[in-house]
């Protein structure tokens, strides 16, 4: 007989709410072929994963998920057709005007990583306000990585511990963070990668050292609360060990759902 599958309740009531990422990132994949498996242009597969987000910053934010990072266009999206790249500016600043005025009510701190001054002037406008809206605000941050590619922001660093009047002398890990673009974050807890591709394709390189990774074969417009719980459930059920062995941490072996 199948196993009965865990209603939303039941997900939500399995949560610790004590044990929750701190940082969530996300690969936000399968747009493309969302709309291709039902005959629609690629293009719809990205309007309806544009409805996830809002669903699911939605969703962190309830939970109290201090930082989402979601992986919104890369170096190589330059690469994809004109049309398909004007598509997804455009979206991306019609996001951010519709949007704006929620994150200031529901107290989200809106930033960026990567090489914004790519973006098109319509969407880099509409990027600086959100930023500039939002900068006060103390609840969950929102953080998108635009024109982003971990080997990038990682050179990036290099160049501008050079040019730091401080660069001489021993550097240490922390130093070194203090000059990626994602300074003043925690690393992220958590990376989740939709649409049953298993990397993380040049994202946080650096900063994934030590976040455990969770890969779901669900496309990013399905991806919906009962997925994000499943994750968060998965997530708790590991023990992370940062390279400790089990009698540094105290011995055991994680314990996961429904073992």
């Amino acid at each position: 007989m199948k196993k009965k599958e865990p209603s939303i309740s039941e997900l939500r009531s399995a949560i610790d709410r004590e044990n929750l990422p701190k940082h969530i990132a996300i690969i936000m994949d399968g747009n493309g072929r969302w709309a291709v498996r039902r005959g629609l242009p690629r293009i719809m597969g990205h309007k309806r994963g544009a409805e996830t987000v809002r669903k699911v910053v939605e969703q962190c934010r309830t939970l109290g998920i201090e930082v989402l990072t979601l992986y919104a266009f890369s170096d190589e999206n330059w690469g994809r057709p004109r049309e398909e790249v004007s598509f997804l500016m455009n979206m991306l600043g019609g996001y951010l005007r519709s949007e704006i005025a929620t994150m200031k009510a529901n107290g989200i701190r809106f930033r960026t990583i990567g090489r914004t001054e790519r973006l098109p002037k319509t969407a880099h406008r509409w990027v600086e306000k959100a930023v500039s809206e939002t900068a006060g605000n103390t609840g969950m941050v929102l953080n998108l990585a635009l024109s982003y590619g971990g080997r990038g922001e990682i050179l990036e660093a290099v160049k501008r511990l050079r040019e730091a009047p401080d660069s001489r002398g021993d550097l240490t890990e922390e130093q070194f963070s203090e000059h990626l673009d994602t300074a003043g974050l925690p690393d992220p807890d958590l990376i989740v990668r939709t649409s049953g591709e298993k990397r993380i394709s040049n994202f946080l390189l650096w900063q994934a050292a030590y976040s455990e990774l969770y890969f779901t074969d669900v496309l990013w417009p399905d991806f919906n609360e009962k997925e994000l719980l499943s994750a968060l459930l998965d997530y708790q059920g590991r023990q992370r060990r940062f390279g400790l062995t089990e009698e540094q941490l105290g011995g055991g072996a994680g314990v996961h759902p429904g073992s």
